[in-house]
């Protein structure tokens, strides 16, 4: 009974009262077809501020990713020289503990002649009218034979440099 009385109710309606509440009808549809309108686009703005960030994101890790090999092609390079720079410093101090101990050695001979005047048979002059008189100094078949250093003055220091070693 309850529902014809509400259908007679409604029946009862004039036709204005029927006309407003289909207007009014009308105006909440179109209010929820608008605010459903208005649903979506912000879905989809938000869709597209998404995809933005997700598209920024993938460029920076590319990027990123570009930068870290660059580092690490630069970072190779640079160990390779400093490996190089290491291997030439090692042949380099090789190189001068040799030639400090030629030179060592040469001193002591140096020092040995100067301590021994005329041990290989070759007596250095004294004095300065000695030094200047050059008939006494003169070079035959037997000076090599008595003073192997040929001209060496045993009284003058011996300096060596490295490009007296063949390598």
């Amino acid at each position: 009974m309850a529902t014809s009385r509400c259908g007679s109710s409604s029946s009862s309606t004039t036709p204005r009262s029927s006309s407003s509440v289909e207007e009014f009808q009308q105006v909440l549809n179109e209010r929820k077809r608008k605010r459903m309108a208005s649903n979506r686009e912000a879905a989809r703005r938000s869709r597209m501020r998404k995809q933005k960030q997700l598209d920024d994101l993938m460029g920076q890790a590319s990027q990123l990713a570009h930068e870290n090999n660059q580092i690490l092609v630069n970072i190779n390079i640079t160990t390779q020289i400093y490996l190089n720079i290491e291997a030439e410093n090692a042949v380099l101090r090789a190189q001068m503990a040799e030639l400090s101990t030629r030179l060592q050695s040469l001193n002591e001979i140096n020092d040995f002649i100067n301590s021994k005047n005329g041990v290989f048979g070759y007596d250095h002059p004294n004095n300065y009218e000695a030094a200047h008189d050059h008939h006494h100094h003169q070079v035959n078949d037997d000076t090599f034979m008595n003073n192997p250093w040929g001209c060496f003055d045993g009284n003058q220091p011996l300096i060596a440099s490295a490009d007296m070693i063949m390598y």
